[in-house]
């Protein structure tokens, strides 16, 4: 059955909280929090309808499997982020984005007002498009990408809605059809709301998905788990999802999959646990230890389960209880994986230690990331692998 390393414990609550610090500074800022255009109806449907293009040979590839580039968006507005913090949040994106053009192309979207500093920034090896953006989290607000056999590539816009009207994004609902034309692939329709962060596949039919972002009013009313996962299977090629609950209104992102378990391998899942019985995650991540550990993949075989410890500590400055620090929103490229760093030797070292173990293939590159993790997101949150297909 499931083998699981266990964790040690962390003294502050730190590991899995997603988003609230920002969600605070937004009401701090305005008086209020910022929602959507449309403030009180969700853009899904009331009911389920099927996506217009036939997505039966399309399956979404393992993380791991090769990338034809990363694509982010260098979009730390001061209207979000806050006029002292934008820039510094601009310079872990282009750290970010620099530690991987080593390894593979990096295709970065930028408002036209800030190119130059993009470009300063992030250095001429990073290829730079200009477009409209609200925010920076584009494994949220880009496309999808599945490929079929035949070496065909599309891009899937799940529609979306600001994690549920929760922040503006007239320009983010555009970013997954304007990412998709610029790859030059088909756009698959959906009237699932959902975000990347939500998905974690093995790229052999299985995914891991939280019932607390997809099953929310917020995103689909009146879709039941059935109806989910009957669209979901279609869209992204599965036969077996495993529900993990997660946290509604824990955070902006309702409790995204990439901040609790990830696949390491096909059969090998990375996961977090909190520990602390006084936190908010204990329950949750132990709810979801147990699940993972009793669960097999969609060919039937047992999964190994790694449990990722995070950090007792973080560096000055950063020491509030919503600072999102944890290993597990790493992001896997061709030939490395890209993992933070807090300040915590020996966390850090365990988490670039595992990881090592994990991907013993690729290199382990450990960034500092704060001023994005005080923003509650991490380096997989800003980034959105396209496969390479054909070769």
């Amino acid at each position: 059955m499931a083998q699981a390393i266990a964790a040690i414990p962390i003294k502050l609550n730190l590991m899995m909280i997603k988003r609230r610090f920002l969600l605070k500074m937004m009401a701090t800022m305005s008086g209020s929090i910022v929602l959507g255009k449309n403030m009180t109806s969700c853009s899904a449907a009331s009911s389920p309808v099927s996506h217009r293009v036939s997505t039966s040979s399309f399956f979404m590839p393992d993380e791991g499997e090769p990338h034809l580039c990363t694509w982010m968006a260098f979009s730390a507005s001061a209207d979000i982020w806050g006029r002292q913090y934008f820039r510094d949040v601009q310079d872990d994106l282009a750290r970010i984005a620099k530690a991987i053009v080593p390894y593979e192309p990096v295709k970065m979207l930028v408002r036209a007002e800030d190119y130059d500093i993009a470009l300063a920034k992030c250095g001429s090896n990073v290829e730079l498009i200009i477009t409209q953006l609200d925010d920076l989290w584009i494994r949220d607000t880009g496309p999808v990408f599945v490929v079929d056999r035949k070496g065909q590539k599309a891009g899937i816009d799940f529609n979306f809605n600001g994690w549920g009207n929760k922040q503006y994004h007239d320009r983010d609902a555009q970013v997954a059809q304007f990412v998709a034309e610029q790859a030059g692939v088909t756009v698959i329709k959906t009237e699932l709301v959902f975000e990347g962060g939500g998905i974690e596949v093995d790229g052999r039919g299985t995914a891991l998905i939280t019932e607390s972002c997809i099953l929310n009013e917020n995103r689909n009313p009146g879709w039941s788990k059935t109806d989910c996962e009957t669209e979901l299977k279609a869209l992204l090629g599965l036969r077996k999802i495993i529900w993990l609950p997660g946290i509604r209104g824990a955070d902006i992102t309702d409790g995204h999959t990439d901040f609790y378990a990830r696949f390491a391998r096909p059969g090998v899942v990375v996961a977090g646990y909190d520990p602390d019985p006084e936190s908010p995650d204990h329950k949750v991540t132990k709810r979801h230890l147990e699940i993972l550990e009793s669960q097999t993949d969609a060919d039937g075989n047992d999964l190994e389960v790694v449990v990722l410890e995070g950090p007792r500590k973080i560096r000055p400055g950063y020491d509030w209880q919503e600072f999102a620090a944890g290993y597990i929103n790493f992001y896997v490229v061709n030939g490395a994986v890209i993992i933070p760093q807090f300040g915590d030797r020996q966390a850090d070292r365990n988490g670039k230690e595992t990881l090592g173990r994990l991907f013993g293939d690729r290199d382990i590159i450990q960034l500092n990331i704060d001023n994005l993790a005080a923003g509650g997101g991490g380096i997989h949150c800003t980034t959105q692998q396209e496969p390479l297909v054909g070769n």
